[in-house]
């Protein structure tokens, strides 16, 4: 089978999409607080035959900026923050096929906890179901969960490979034909059914778990991590990687990178997919398409990327000068490593300003993400080019307006990446894993693995 793309929608479980101005875009519906917009837009993915919708999550709304929400709210950044898990199930109720995604943090909550959830909705959704494991970002998050602060970033990831280590033990009790369920015998085989029994630096989980395998064995695993403790953490566990690349040469040396440290760790690198994350708009001519482009960008404002960098950085921008630059120990304290270390790099300097990090980050506007405008064949071919190069296995695609963008690019960008025989006509199986083309594990595989690491 020749090689396919990999293609995501980048959702959020509030007013906007990831990008904060698009509430204000004059096309986007409004009615985000209803489970008809996520449906509507479930069905859309589905009718293209993309593989996998996900939600990016916080656990604060976004109030470090003058260290008060109100610039936040006032100005719709993302100022809503529901529960996604929720809202992928009434999406999962909607369609048959798309695969649904949704972010929960090691953090703050415990395993066998996002365990039993992420085990039952795959369940619910026979095999359709990813996580995106974060490790969370800012104080704001830490206070809504009555911690004083946020924990340092290495601290973080330590944690959460502990965290992996008790979610998979937990998702693996069970082996795949655990279950007999003979009315007149047996219900499961109790010697197919294992207690956990972890004791480590940061859980104690007993077991055995309470849910069963699903289809595709359990839930597929997402990660984001950029800097070199997120990178090593991804190679070590990610399934599908979602990155952001400032351009093809870069994007191909990071990508070829990121598959030898896969391999480096055991793994097969074909088994997980890199998707940069990319806005796509479209048009029937190349000045419709940048007359589109226009209105995305008048929707942004100024507050967007000030309140936004200052969320993930967990600092407040508004007290910094402009043109001021941040010493070694402000840069340091910085929450999001990945950010802070392209900011550096971009920029050219070793202890960039407030306007730098506005800039080279673009946050809050679409010069964050990479921009595919032109008409259904120029943005194909951009996409070819990346794809071929390789600097990817296909994109996140997130909106400038909802739910258009996704309309856009379902109507007139995949029957071309169809034609060009470079993504999927039709789903290749019910799970998730089978239409993104990864292995169903086994259960008696990962107590094996475990054995021998023993």
């Amino acid at each position: 089978m020749n090689r396919m793309m990999t293609l995501v929608a980048f959702l959020q479980a509030q007013n906007c999409s990831n990008l904060p101005g698009s509430w204000r875009h004059p096309s986007t519906m409004l009615d985000f607080t209803t489970p008809e917009y996520y449906q509507r837009i479930a069905r859309t993915l589905e009718d293209g035959k993309i593989q996998l919708a996900f939600f990016d999550d916080r656990l604060a709304l976004p109030d470090l900026y003058t260290g008060h929400h109100a610039e936040a709210i006032g100005a719709g950044v993302r100022a809503v923050k529901m529960d996604p898990s929720t809202i992928l199930m009434a999406m999962g109720m909607a369609t048959q096929k798309l695969g649904l995604g949704t972010t929960y943090s090691t953090t703050y909550y415990e395993p066998y906890h996002v365990a039993r959830v992420f085990a039952t909705m795959d369940l619910m959704l026979k095999g359709r179901v990813a996580w995106n494991i974060v490790t969370s970002l800012n104080s704001a998050e830490a206070l809504n969960f009555g911690q004083a602060s946020h924990m340092e970033h290495d601290a973080r990831y330590d944690r959460a490979d502990e965290f992996m280590e008790v979610v998979m033990g937990h998702w693996n009790t069970w082996e795949d034909d655990a279950l007999i369920l003979d009315k007149a015998g047996q219900f499961a085989d109790p010697a197919k059914v294992h207690r956990l029994d972890h004791v480590g630096a940061n859980f104690k989980s007993r077991g055995p778990f309470s849910v069963p395998r699903s289809p595709q064995g359990h839930p597929v695993l997402i990660q984001a991590g950029q800097s070199g403790r997120g990178q090593a953490f991804a190679a070590h566990w990610a399934e599908l990687v979602f990155v952001i690349y400032h351009n093809l040469e870069a994007g191909k040396q990071q990508y070829a990178a990121f598959k030898n440290a896969v391999a480096a760790a055991g793994r097969d690198p074909s088994q997980v997919h890199i998707a940069p994350a990319c806005y796509v708009i479209v048009g029937g001519s190349e000045d419709e398409a940048q007359a589109k482009r226009a209105i995305i960008e008048e929707s942004a404002r100024p507050v967007d990327a000030l309140v936004l960098i200052s969320e993930v950085l967990n600092y407040d921008f508004g007290a910094k000068g402009y043109d001021e630059p941040f010493s070694d120990e402000e840069l340091a304290g910085f929450s999001w490593h990945g950010f802070r270390e392209r900011v550096v790099q971009f920029s050219g300097k070793k202890n960039p300003t407030v306007r730098d990090f506005v800039e080279v980050s673009g946050r809050g506007t679409i010069a964050e993400h990479m921009v595919f405008c032109g008409t259904p064949k120029s943005v194909a071919d951009q996409m070819e080019e990346w794809f071929v190069a390789p600097a990817c296995d296909g994109f996140v695609l997130a909106a400038t307006h909802m739910p258009g963008s996704y309309e856009d690019a379902v109507r007139l960008v995949v029957p071309e990446l169809q034609r060009r025989g470079l993504f999927q006509r039709e789903y290749r199986g019910n799970t998730l894993r089978e239409n993104l083309g990864l292995d169903i594990p086994r259960a008696t595989d990962w107590h094996q693995k475990r054995k021998a690491a023993q």
